[in-house]
């Protein structure tokens, strides 16, 4: 039987999808070494896919914030997988929110021309999903009413890039290789404004259905048809979101009307993005609804921290009784960083002093990840990693305390007693419903 390519691996979901109603695929939208490598051990351990995807303003032709293009990127996903045994067969990587998304300051033609170069360079270095979003407004850009751009506008230039990636793959010989993601109600990237307090609209039959034929028309324009038979799902706003402090949750009264029309269509369901947090039963639904493709960001970095800051807390439990000669001061160091270079999260977080304080550790939007790169947050982090596993290793009793279901993993000999298994074990915790809800894994196997 004929290997499947990655591109025709997404084409099965998304078929199996339409045929079952219940199959589906989660997107782990992150750059960071422990939130990837719990998520390849996730899928390793449960046999399945993994979907990875990096998002613009991490990963660029200059760097993005992670200091990778997408080839360092490929590269950087290639090593995880190596280290753990993982088969690059079943890894995808995808390109989410590419558009003019960290030029917006700069003139749409200019911008866009970024986008362009930014675009190839992902098709080049083998991401095989492609997020063509060009809702994001440019310097010199007429706006409506709302402040968006008209759905023409960005139709059009989600055209236009789309026939620079298709160029790039017939230059590397490598014919129907990608898979597109289109939309105009796309959410903000990493959650929403602090300063909104309701949940968002749930996006119209109509706006989708006109998003749907105006893009479609814009390819057809280009000679882009096949393209267009690879479109596997359109980004619409199924009302799930989350903030600073608050989470919007799924509720399917509300989108009942925009699940009845996507059925019509063969190959097409919804992605929907901005579903951390949500509970496993509206995970469930989500992809019952046909919003068949899940993304997850921010909570997996959550949990990252959370976990984090617990290992700390046993740390100083073995300093205050001997067992190790320094503390790694993890806690301080990091929110010493933040406040020396806040531009990760002055322009998101509001309120008084104790508030901003707060929101810099406990936000739901997470903005302390953007920190966890940092050299001296790295090198406290490594060091709290020494201390609880060369120099003195946490009592059962401590991990019972802070961790009590790692500790319930370790006595059943799932996890052995090393930092990175715990911390491995509290991500995937996060990662399980996903899968479940997409049936890429049973609750049995899961428990192995």
């Amino acid at each position: 039987m004929k290997k499947l390519s990655k591109s025709e691996i997404l084409l099965s979901i998304i078929k199996n999808h339409k045929s079952n109603g219940t199959s589906g695929i989660y997107s782990v939208c992150s750059a960071n070494k422990f939130v990837l490598k719990a998520a390849i051990d996730f899928a390793k351990k449960n046999d399945s896919v993994l979907l990875i995807e990096a998002t613009s303003n991490q990963v660029d032709q200059f760097g993005g914030y992670m200091g990778m293009n997408p080839k360092q990127y490929k590269e950087y996903i290639d090593k995880l997988l190596t280290a753990s045994d993982f088969s690059k067969d079943n890894v995808i990587l995808g390109g989410d929110h590419l558009g003019p998304n960290t030029w917006q300051s700069f003139p749409a033609k200019e911008a866009m021309e970024n986008a362009k170069v930014l675009i190839s360079e992902y098709v080049k270095a083998g991401f095989k999903k492609i997020h063509l979003d060009t809702c994001f407004v440019c310097a010199d850009d007429a706006v409506d009413g709302d402040g968006m751009l008209p759905v023409e506008v960005i139709s059009e230039r989600a055209a236009e890039l789309c026939e620079v990636a298709e160029k790039t793959i017939a230059l590397s010989e490598k014919e129907g290789d990608v898979v597109y993601i289109i939309g105009t109600e796309v959410p903000k990237p990493g959650g929403m404004d602090t300063s909104e307090n309701q949940a968002p609209e749930v996006s119209t039959v109509e706006s989708t259905e006109e998003t749907i034929n105006i893009t479609r028309a814009e390819f057809k324009k280009r000679n882009l048809q096949d393209a267009w038979s690879r479109v596997i799902a359109v980004v619409t706003q199924p009302g799930v979101e989350f903030g600073d402090k608050e989470v919007f949750k799924y509720d399917p009264s509300k989108s009942r009307e925009l699940v009845k029309f996507i059925e019509k269509y063969e190959n097409l369901v919804y992605e929907a993005h901005s579903t951390d947090y949500q509970s496993a039963d509206s995970l469930k639904q989500l992809v019952k609804d046909h919003f068949a493709i899940l993304k997850v960001g921010p909570a997996l970095t959550f949990a990252l921290r959370e976990i984090l800051f617990k290992l700390e807390k046993i740390e100083i439990e073995l300093y205050r009784s001997g067992e190790i000669a320094n503390k790694s001061n993890l806690s301080l160091i990091v929110n010493h960083e933040m406040l020396e270079k806040p531009e990760y999260w002055i322009n998101h977080y509001t309120g008084t002093k104790e508030e901003l304080d707060y929101s810099r550790i406990y936000s739901l939007s997470d903005r302390i990840r953007y920190y966890w790169p940092n050299p001296k947050v790295s090198k406290a982090i490594s060091n709290m990693m020494d201390n609880l596993s060369k120099h003195s290793k946490p009592t059962e009793a401590m991990i019972e305390k802070y961790l009590p279901d790692q500790f319930i993993a370790l006595q059943k000999g799932f996890i052995p007693n090393e930092p990175e298994e715990l911390i491995g074990n509290y991500i995937q915790q996060v990662i399980t419903p996903y899968s479940l809800a997409c049936g890429m894994s049973t609750l049995e196997g899961i428990q192995k």
